[in-house]
C-alpha cells in the first residue's frame, strides 16, 4: 500500500491529477488479465477486446 500512496502523494504535490485516469485504467486492464487468465471466464473477455 505504501507504492499507492507515494504515488497520490506525488500526484498531489506536483498537481498531477491527468494521471489519475491512466493509473485506473491499466490497474483495471490488469485485473482483467489476471482474472482471464486461468478462469471459465476467460473465453467472454477474449470476446471483449
Amino acid at each position: 500500500m505504501d507504492f499507492l500512496k507515494d504515488i497520490f502523494l506525488f500526484m498531489k504535490q506536483r498537481k498531477k491529477w491527468w494521471l489519475a485516469p491512466v493509473i485506473v485504467l491499466l490497474l483495471l486492464i490488469g485485473v482483467i488479465i489476471v482474472i482471464g487468465g486461468g478462469s471459465a471466464v476467460a473465453p467472454f473477455i477474449y470476446t471483449l477486446f
